[in-house]
């Protein structure tokens, strides 16, 4: 846990810092919290329904009817939303009512760890594992299609966090994560010079006795699996897909010094509730799903089933492989969404701003960029990004004419880090955005003495290489090395 003396737990850090009165002068920095005080919304001569209408014009602007080509692959959208599932669960706060951000608990932990896929590992989560010889191999497939999640009789996906059901795009980014495991676990377990390689390769950067006085030998060759599959993973997270859709500079700057205080949160809300939102804006409103058919609406891609073959996703489509096939496209991080998010189709009900007696309509409530911005003022109470920009000394970008017209002198967070982003980062997060959004991930792999960042110059595994990304290439092999697996039928559910 970031900010603990090593082999130290929460309790015990605060135990010996108040006894002892040794350690930091703060036992532990906050999960979650802000970076800047609250800013409530503050009105004069108008009322908090005209407030909520503003946020709505600026919402309804942002429509977009038509595919928009980004940088950046497809796939490395549902890729961030996998991460943010990694790294974030707040099962506390509602839309629509206030609260202090350092009361939500994280119910995933703070770190670049799969526990999304990994769950508390094989003696904590077992009903994630196999048994037998396979009780450190994770549960994948179904006899209708190899390729599902494995699921209860109810058709639920036996996974570390629920969320990555929630579409069949991200949910395959969770399997490939799923079969490389057990790819890995099953050349472990067969010898030879991969089994070296991924135990050298997990070994890195750690004292032995560290390793012998934290895992227990039953768990040796899981442990170096993980480890050698979260190393990878960190690596492709900051390499690759943050350099997707964050300026560089903001990157560089995050890694190379502190942008925020030490003791700031781990989690902070402006990068939960706003900044770390702009994956919204590079989602396409149609997917070629694999060769079959036509593109298919956004929202026909939903999960939390079982999942028929014909919607196997062909990698090629999400992410450049190096063949003949072209990847299709993510939007540019911009102020423009997909028409299909101004309209959720699963929401229903309306959102009641208890605090100030206000109620969205049934069509506000279903718009997803007026959700984001009523989150930002009336939940979060955030501070806008000019308030950032002023405190970053980064360029400031103006009002958007729907407020500034009625009298907005500042912009909602969400929105500013996506205006930013079309008018000074060419469609990467810049400026305030990019520079809270690498904050935090240059945070994580820093105050986690067991990331890649620690062990010097480390490079990807040759067994990935030959493909034009470390994703790419980890598809490409598990794909080539299905067939490994031991057993696989015995791993099969649902």
């Amino acid at each position: 846990m970031p900010g603990i003396h090593h082999g130290l737990t929460r309790l015990d850090q605060l135990v010996k810092t108040c006894l002892q009165n040794e350690g930091p002068a703060k036992p532990f920095v906050q999960t979650l919290g802000r970076l800047k005080p609250a800013n409530p919304v503050f009105i004069e001569n108008i009322t908090h329904q005209d407030v909520v209408n503003a946020l709505d014009a600026l919402a309804q602007s942002m429509r977009a009817t038509s595919i928009e080509d980004g940088p950046a692959d497809a796939g490395m959208t549902f890729l961030g939303q996998f991460v943010d599932h990694d790294i974030t669960l707040d099962a506390t706060s509602a839309l629509g009512t206030r609260i202090d951000p350092a009361t939500i608990r994280n119910i995933r932990t703070p770190g670049l760890d799969l526990d999304c896929v990994y769950g508390d590992g094989p003696e904590a989560s077992p009903h994630l594992y196999g048994a037998g010889e396979q009780d450190h191999m994770l549960m994948f497939g179904r006899q209708d299609n190899a390729l599902d999640l494995a699921r209860t009789c109810a058709g639920k996906a036996l996974i570390g966090d629920p969320r990555n059901d929630e579409n069949i795009i991200v949910a395959q980014i969770q399997g490939i994560f799923i079969e490389l495991h057990n790819i890995l676990m099953s050349k472990v377990i067969e010898g030879g010079s991969e089994a070296a390689d991924i135990k050298a390769c997990a070994h890195s950067g750690m004292a032995e006795e560290v390793w012998d006085a934290h895992v227990s030998p039953g768990l040796t060759s899981f442990q170096e699996v993980r480890r050698f599959i979260r190393l990878h993973y960190q690596w492709i997270v900051w390499n690759e897909l943050l350099d997707a859709f964050v300026h560089q500079d903001c990157l560089d700057a995050a890694m190379h010094a502190l942008v925020f205080d030490w003791d700031a949160p781990v989690m902070p809300v402006e990068f939960t509730g706003a900044c770390y939102r702009f994956g919204h804006a590079t989602t396409q409103f149609e997917y070629q799903i694999n060769a079959v058919g036509s593109p298919v609406p956004l929202f026909a891609t939903q999960g939390f089933g079982k999942r028929p073959e014909d919607q196997n996703l062909d990698y090629n489509l999400f992410f450049e492989m190096g063949g003949g096939t072209q990847s299709q496209k993510a939007r540019p991080v911009g102020p423009k969404l997909g028409a299909a998010l101004l309209e959720l189709p699963f929401v229903s009900g309306q959102i009641e701003l208890k605090d100030v007696n206000v109620t969205l309509t049934e069509p506000q409530s279903k718009n997803l960029a007026l959700r984001n911005m009523v989150r930002d003022r009336y939940t979060y109470q955030l501070a806008s990004g000019q308030q950032f920009a002023a405190h970053l000394g980064t360029d400031t970008v103006e009002v958007p004419p729907e407020l500034k017209d009625k009298g907005f002198k500042k912009t909602p967070l969400w929105f500013y880090a996506l205006q930013e982003a079309k008018e000074q980062g060419g469609g990467k997060l810049t400026g305030v955005g990019g520079t809270i959004v690498a904050s935090v991930f240059a945070n994580l792999l820093k105050r986690d003495p067991t990331t890649y960042v620690h062990i010097p110059h480390f490079t990807p595994w040759s067994g990935f290489g030959g493909k034009p990304s470390c994703m790419a290439g980890i598809i490409a092999y598990v794909e080539a090395h299905r067939s490994h697996i031991l057993h696989p039928d015995k791993l099969k559910c649902g």
